[in-house]
């Protein structure tokens, strides 16, 4: 096992205040102060944050009035009626296109992620032509944030960055961790015994992403909450998101 369940359960705070996010902000810093202002302690438990206020910090912000769409983009755009510029900068993000259709281009990203528009958002941007990109490495992302509030003096701390992405075969958006640091990503059952006592073969649980998409509960757009921390959980081990994508020879639907 990688964590430990306190015997009261889990609680998702919602770290309030933190307010807009601009590129060089002291994101840990102002992830601190939100947590004291909500009476939390960033120790023994995870901090859930949104993809967005990392990207924003990091400057990973695109203007679209700087982009020259290609005739590719014109193409596209016309076709399913976008803003050249805005499927401009979703190819730049794209290594492989995976399915257009319905006005909706799902891609996969640079990173490995398949979402839609390469993880590409305008809403709750800086303005009404910039576009907010995913972190260039959102595992490097969280590792540097946990390092930063290490540093302040929070223990057993898990860092889980997260986005919203949809699903095959099912409606609803959900949650899930795109990076992550301090602590193991995936719980690995196997070897382990069920209740009847048999072993289990292939069980293996995305953690981080069940921890994103409970926190999604209270990190929805309109909320202004980018953050959130979850009592009651204590994190081991280490790893990355990254360890969550299932090799190209292993995926059933390549």
């Amino acid at each position: 096992m990688t964590c430990e369940i306190s015997d009261d359960g889990l609680r998702f705070i919602a770290l309030r205040g933190i307010g807009k996010i601009s590129p060089g902000d002291d994101l840990p810093g102002i992830l601190a102060a939100a947590a004291e202002r909500s009476g939390v302690v960033l120790s023994r438990g995870i901090l859930v944050l949104c993809q967005k206020i990392v990207s924003k910090a990091e400057d990973r912000l695109v203007d679209l009035n700087d982009v020259e769409p290609s005739e590719q983009a014109k193409t596209i755009a016309k076709e399913d009626d976008k803003d050249p510029r805005h499927v401009e900068v979703v190819l730049r993000e794209t290594a492989r296109i995976v399915r257009r259709g319905h006005g909706i281009m799902i891609s996969e990203t640079h990173h490995g992620f398949v979402c839609a528009n390469a993880g590409v958002d305008l809403s709750n941007s800086l303005g009404d032509d910039i576009a907010v990109l995913l972190p260039l490495d959102s595992d490097a992302s969280a590792a540097a944030l946990h390092r930063a509030l290490v540093a302040r003096g929070s223990e057993q701390l898990g860092v889980v960055v997260t986005d919203t992405f949809g699903r095959p075969w099912r409606e609803g958006l959900v949650d899930v961790a795109i990076g992550s640091a301090g602590m193991a990503p995936i719980i690995d059952h196997r070897g382990s015994l069920d209740l009847e006592g048999r072993e289990l073969q292939s069980t293996t649980t995305a953690l981080v992403d069940q921890i994103a998409a409970g926190a999604g509960i209270l990190m929805v757009k309109d909320s202004g909450i980018p953050a959130v921390f979850v009592e009651g959980i204590i994190v081991s081990g280490s790893g990355k998101t990254r360890d969550l994508l299932r090799l190209p020879s292993q995926d059933l639907f390549r």
